[in-house]
């Protein structure tokens, strides 16, 4: 197996690999860890034309185990990881995921390779080697992880290409900037309860609810909503979110001819919920019963058990579907949505600009939520993550993980205070240093049309003008005095 990784804005390009002689017809398996990803990256190549071959997606496992096993030559399969699970029978047994193909022509491509891919004893990612003994493993990440038992170069190898960091991105205007605004809401924590503990709680609400963990998980889920959820919390996080939302729309119009997007995040579909009747009670008007309709939405899974508040959310997925395409038009009037995991990887919606984030976060998971407001859209400038739970410290933590030029510039998570800051130390320096010395201000409290203009043109004029201060050549060798 000869495993790599490397980070980048671009995708695998599978027609090259088919037709390499060397390889001898080989078998793509691109695979992703999420049903959504799955679909996005099977919808974008399967119009492909520069393909020897149509892509196949493979939707259960055992469409997956006939195709793999019986595949002697070629084929391009999208899937996704957990369809390398074992069947019931081989639990009951104890045996392991049956081999499907020991060919060394299989290439696995892995996107998002940071997430489910560290279970090297009785996980998806062991059942993938057991499958696939000879295959060889490629990863994609923007966000490589190395942690003491979850490290993605350990996993796959090292790069295989050149870094394309998140700094370059933003200069060659792949992705903007991302800043960073705390409004922070405190939360009263339990006797016992430190912020260390809640970022392990919430932790534990993002995996999996198999049987084993289900009733830890509720747990998890109960001091959440404790926290979190809190009646007069989410009264004061509703009005914030209301103020804030209404004030960034408008600052946004001028450079992308509408309101845009925005995504709240929460810790529990129970806070999702209960959140949304808090913001409809302010603004009415926001709420619709239908999916194609409403200034806002939720959205989350759900299963047949669950009652109350949370089951007024759950949706079939074509209604899921629906309300994230609404998310990627700018025309529709959905600008809101409130989501607990889905949306926060492999989501892409270029009007989404604004982030508000309600929940303890970290790590990979946190870099990659971020990244959902950094995609560029008309004259978009930055995206805006508004920060109610206290996620500075993992913030600039998770930054560690990316390169020196990402730490220098951060790329993501700019604190916006000090963004402000530098603004008006640089304003204060051309108005009353640099231009000190000239009367601009009596210019702009003209009343009339041209005022700023006129006052602009006499600015350039004085700071062009030989006998301004500072204008003066006394060397005569300089070639501004000859």
């Amino acid at each position: 197996m000869s495993p790599a990784s490397r980070q980048g804005p671009h995708r695998a390009r599978p027609s090259s690999v088919l037709r390499n002689p060397s390889l001898g017809n080989p078998t793509i398996v691109v695979l992703t860890d999420r049903t959504e990803l799955d679909d996005q990256l099977f919808d974008g190549f399967v119009v492909s034309e520069l393909l020897p071959e149509k892509p196949r997606q493979l939707t259960s496992r055992e469409e997956l185990r006939t195709e793999l096993a019986n595949r002697r030559t070629g084929g391009i399969y999208f899937t996704t990881l957990q369809k390398f699970g074992r069947t019931k029978e081989e639990k009951e047994k104890g045996a392991k995921h049956p081999t499907l193909s020991e060919r060394r022509n299989i290439i696995v491509i892995v996107d998002e390779a940071h997430r489910s891919h560290y279970d090297d004893l009785n996980g998806y990612a062991r059942h993938l080697r057991d499958a696939l003994p000879y295959a060889t493993m490629i990863a994609f990440t923007g966000t490589p992880i190395s942690q003491h038992d979850r490290d993605t170069r350990k996993v796959f190898g090292d790069y295989i290409h050149p870094i394309y960091d998140l700094t370059r991105a933003v200069d060659d205007g792949a992705t903007v900037a991302v800043y960073y605004q705390s409004r922070h809401i405190p939360l009263s924590l339990a006797e016992g309860v430190d912020a260390e503990q809640l970022d392990e709680e919430a932790d534990k609400v993002t995996t999996g609810l198999d049987e084993a963990e289900r009733e830890r998980i509720q747990q998890a889920i109960a001091v959440m909503n404790a926290m979190y959820g809190a009646p007069d919390r989410l009264q004061k996080l509703a009005r914030d979110i209301v103020d804030h939302w209404e004030a960034r729309s408008a600052e946004m119009r001028p450079f992308i001819d509408g309101p845009g997007k925005a995504m709240i995040v929460c810790a529990t579909r129970e806070i999702c919920a209960k959140l949304y009747e808090q913001i409809i009670a302010i603004k009415s008007d926001w709420h619709s019963d239908a999916v194609d309709q409403g200034k806002i939405k939720v959205v989350y899974s759900g299963d047949p058990s669950d009652t109350g508040i949370i089951k007024t959310h759950v949706r079939k997925p074509s209604q899921q579907k629906a309300v994230k395409n609404r998310m990627k038009d700018e025309d529709d009037e959905l600008e809101l949505i409130i989501v607990k995991d889905m949306l926060l990887t492999g989501f892409d919606a270029p009007p989404l600009h604004t982030l508000y984030l309600d929940r303890p976060m970290r790590g990979a998971l946190l870099m990659q939520t971020l990244a959902r407001v950094n995609r560029t859209f008309r004259t978009k400038q930055d995206g805006l993550l508004v920060g109610y739970a206290p996620i500075a410290d993992n913030l600039y933590a998770g930054l560690q993980e990316y390169t020196g030029k990402d730490k220098e510039t951060k790329p993501l998570g700019r604190d916006l205070e000090d963004a402000i800051t530098k603004v008006r130390d640089l304003v204060d320096t051309i108005g009353n240093t640099i231009l000190g010395g000239y009367a601009w201000r009596e210019g702009l409290t003209a009343r009339t049309p041209r005022a700023f203009l006129d006052t602009a043109l006499a600015v350039v004029n004085h700071l062009r003008d030989p006998l301004t201060p500072g204008n003066q050549v006394t060397d005569p060798d300089e070639p501004t005095a000859q």
